[in-house]
Formats: C-alpha cells, sequence, structure tokens
C-alpha cells in the first residue's frame, strides 16, 4: 500500500490513527485540567477579574452555543453525537481559558481557576452519575388504561419524586411506563410534553440533587433544605398544569376511535417494578449530600452507592431500560468544559454584577430564565446567582449566608432558583433529560414537535403561567 494511500482520510486506517490521536489528545487535556485542578487548595475563592474579560468570555460563550447549535445543523449533528467528539470541544474551550488566565494574570491565576473548577465539578458528575446509575437499575413497567386520570397520576407521581430522585432519573424511570400505558392511543404528543415539563423540570425544585442548577446552589453554601421554602411556588405551577393536562387529555381522549379505546381497556399488563435493591443506594446518595460535610467522604459515599448499584441490581433491569453510558458521558464531557471556561464570567459578575441594574426577584426570575431555556440551565444559575451576591449589601433580615462567608438575598436566590428549574422547560435545550425524553418517545413511534414546535407549546401554556406566577408571587 503506498503512502498516500494509507494517509488518505477515508482509508480505514487513517480514520484509526486519527482516533488515536483525539483520544490522547483526550486524555492528555483532562489529566493536565485535574493536574492543576489539585495544584491548590480546595474551597471557594475570589477569582481576580482579568484585564480584557470580554475577550476572556468567548469560550465560555462557545462552548455553550456548541451545545445550543451544532445538535440543530444538519452538516454538524453526526459528529457532535460522538462523545469524544464533544469532549475535545470541551478541553477546548477549558484551554482556551486557562491559557487566557495564563497570559493575563500569570500561572498562579490558572491553578485557582482549574481548582475552583475542579472542586465542583467532580461532586457535580459524582451525584449525576449516581443517581443516573442507581435509577437505571430500577424497572418500571406496565400498561394501564391510558384514561386522563391514570395519565395525570403518573405525571403526578414524577412531579413528587424528581426532587428526590432528580429529574433525569424520575424521566428515565417513568417514561417507558408512561409510553407503554398509551401506546394504544394515537394522541399521545401533548402527555410526553407535559411530562417534559413536570417531570424533567418543575418537579425537580424542592431539594438540591432534584435538579443540577440547585445542586451547583448547594455547592457555593445554600443550605440543603432552603430549597423547601419554594413549596408554595412548586405547587402552585405543579397543580396548574396537571390540572390543564387533565382537562386536555380528557378532551383528546374522547377524540380516539371505539376500537383504540377497546383496545386499551383489553391489553392490560399490571404494574412490576424491578430492581427494588436500589432504592436503599437511592436513600444512601439523599442522605449523604444532606448529612455528609467533609467533600472528600461525601464523594466517595456517591461513588460506593453506584458501585453497590451495579454489583446487586438483578440481571436483565437496565436491559428493560435499556441503560447505556452515553447519557452520563455526555453531560460529563461537556461540563468538563463548562466548569472552567465560566470561571472568566463567574468572577466579572461577581466583581460588576451590582451595576445590570436587575434589583428585583422578578427581574431575575425572568433573565435567568430566558437564558436557561436556550444555554443550560446549571451554569446559568451561578451566574445570577453572583449577580445577586453582589447587589447583596450584608446581613439582615432576609439575607442569606452561604458557606463561602458571603450573603444573597434570599427573595433574590427565589427568582434565580425558579427561573433556572422552571424554564429549563421551554425549549429542547433548557435542560439535560428534555432530549433524553423526546428521543426515547420517537424511537417508540411517537412524532414528537420540531424545536420551534416545542416552543408553541410551551409558548401557549408555560409562558402565560409564567406571568401569572411572577404576578402572584415575585411581584416587587
Amino acid at each position: 500500500m503506498s503512502a498516500e494511500h494509507a494517509s488518505h482520510p477515508g482509508n480505514p486506517a487513517s480514520r484509526a490513527a486519527i482516533r488515536r490521536v483525539k483520544q490522547a489528545t483526550a486524555i492528555l487535556g483532562v489529566a493536565v485540567l485535574l493536574g492543576l485542578s489539585l495544584h491548590s487548595s480546595p474551597g471557594f475563592g475570589n477569582l481576580e477579574t482579568p484585564p480584557h474579560w470580554v475577550i476572556g468570555i468567548i469560550p465560555f460563550v462557545g462552548v455553550l452555543g456548541a451545545i445550543a447549535i451544532f445538535p440543530l445543523v444538519p452538516a454538524l449533528q453526526h459528529w457532535w453525537e460522538s462523545n469524544l467528539n464533544r469532549l475535545l470541544v470541551a478541553l477546548a474551550a477549558a484551554g482556551a481559558t486557562l491559557a487566557y488566565y495564563g497570559v493575563t494574570l500569570g500561572f498562579d491565576a490558572v491553578s485557582e481557576a482549574a481548582s475552583l473548577a475542579g472542586h465542583e465539578y467532580v461532586p457535580f458528575i459524582l451525584l449525576l452519575a449516581s443517581l443516573f446509575v442507581v435509577s437505571g437499575g430500577i424497572s418500571i413497567r406496565a400498561d394501564l388504561e391510558a384514561t386522563p386520570a391514570v395519565n395525570t397520576a403518573i405525571l403526578a407521581f414524577g412531579t413528587l419524586i424528581a426532587s428526590v430522585v432528580g429529574t433525569t432519573g424520575a424521566s428515565m424511570l417513568l417514561i417507558r411506563m408512561l409510553l407503554e400505558t398509551n401506546k394504544e392511543r394515537r394522541h399521545v404528543v401533548h402527555t410526553v410534553v407535559a411530562f417534559i415539563f413536570l417531570v424533567s423540570n418543575i418537579g425537580g425544585s424542592l431539594l438540591p440533587i432534584g435538579d443540577p442548577p440547585l445542586f451547583l446552589g448547594f455547592l457555593r453554601g445554600v443550605p440543603f433544605l432552603w430549597t423547601l421554602n419554594l413549596w408554595v411556588e412548586w405547587a402552585a405551577m405543579s397543580g396548574a398544569l396537571l390540572l390543564l393536562y387533565y382537562l386536555y387529555d380528557r378532551r383528546q381522549h374522547a377524540r380516539e376511535t371505539a376500537r383504540n379505546l377497546r383496545r386499551d381497556r383489553t391489553q392490560i399488563k399490571p404494574i412490576r417494578v424491578r430492581g427494588t435493591i436500589n432504592l436503599i443506594w437511592l436513600a444512601g446518595i439523599v442522605l449523604s449530600v444532606a448529612l455528609v460535610k467533609d467533600h472528600l467522604t461525601r464523594d466517595l459515599l456517591l461513588a460506593a452507592a453506584a458501585g453497590l448499584s451495579l454489583l446487586t441490581t438483578p440481571r436483565g433491569v437496565r436491559q428493560e431500560n435499556a441503560f447505556s453510558w452515553g447519557p452520563i458521558l455526555e453531560v460529563a464531557a461537556l461540563f468538563l468544559g463548562i466548569f472552567v471556561s465560566m470561571q472568566v464570567p463567574l468572577s466579572v459578575l461577581q466583581h460588576h454584577g451590582a451595576h445590570l441594574g436587575l434589583t428585583q426577584p422578578w427581574q431575575f426570575f425572568w433573565a435567568t430564565g430566558v437564558l436557561s431555556s436556550f444555554l443550560d440551565n446549571a451554569p446559568t444559575y451561578l451566574v445570577f446567582l453572583r449577580t445577586a451576591e453582589a447587589i447583596t449589601v450584608d446581613a439582615g433580615p432576609g439575607v442569606l449566608a452561604l458557606a463561602d462567608r458571603s450573603f444573597v438575598r434570599e427573595d433574590l436566590l427565589v427568582g434565580v432558583s425558579l427561573g433556572a428549574v422552571f424554564m429549563g422547560a421551554n425549549t429542547y435545550i433548557g435542560n439535560g433529560p428534555n432530549f433524553m425524553v423526546k428521543a426515547i418517545a420517537e424511537s417508540r413511534g411517537v412524532r414528537m414537535p420540531s424545536f420551534l414546535g416545542y416552543m408553541l407549546y410551551s409558548g401557549v401554556v408555560l409562558i402565560p403561567l409564567f406571568l401569572l406566577m411572577t404576578a402572584i408571587f415575585l411581584r416587587p
């Protein structure tokens, strides 16, 4: 074989060589970042804002833009499906950020930025991974009669457990049972959309393990049980959506053919739950996050829960759930870049956030929510949390003390928290489980709406409810 033929990009040997180079680059990049993250002591620092910071935020904007845009561009869709390629994009953003710190502020700033990112990234990924693994070991199967009452009950149950098992865990536990229950019906799309609204997003409002933004707040020093203060808004929003869904599903149920309804009544399979041993490991995760203060001990307990789940789950359960490592590897790859590159905008907001003109809870709710709709809601939450800290003058009534000895007005924190969690439901890209649920529904033959079609649902249903909630709970 000639050298020219061997080096041709279409040749299998050449493709394998390119793949090995990519893998080596990824491994080296991760090793360097982790090494830098261990160089200095953990904790919450006050990283200096570098000069010409507008240039420094380009990697952060770039990685979030890639997440939002690449899946929608036909020429890039296939390339973006590779977690290795996602990791390379994340490493490019992280490397550019650290290089920027090195040029502007020196190696100490590089080390501090990597340390701050690493000591938030590791527990963040461990929590998501442990919940993903444990929930993936619980199989809930059933084919119930798909009446409006039954569908509403499934949605309500998912909304209740989402704060405990996480929105990703609750979505993966229940979406297949919901689809199986509704397989005899023709009108199913609105049920899946309501599932994304409630189970994949709004349901995870009450505990830090419910949704990634709230866990980042917990890592930043928000007390574990503080989010229970959101129960009134959670109950009002969830109740309104469940009522609207029930009324609309009654109308859609009446449009089903007699043949479909007869098949639905006769083709019944009772609820079957397998892998209940994982409920023990799930309880261990919740208790570890809530009670263990030492970060290393907590991280080890989370890893142990995931390991025990893999060892003790009965054979065949994960196959029933179509469990794969792809989704969590995607999150791990992308968030490595996000956590490093967001250090620049976070430091800018910490020092200059008071000048943005945001002063009221409703402003924080909508600013956080609109960005959470089109960017990932976890880093968006942190950006506006820092902004709220920047305009909080000092301790006093209605002010919450955080673990890093900073303070934040509780009314502003309510706006940030609700905006990040609730408005992650506005688009498919607002929160990680949204696309996962869409993909599973489409694999079962449900013709889900396009990106803009889904936004039509959220615009008609969610936005009026958010306006009403603003007037009732977040008014000046």
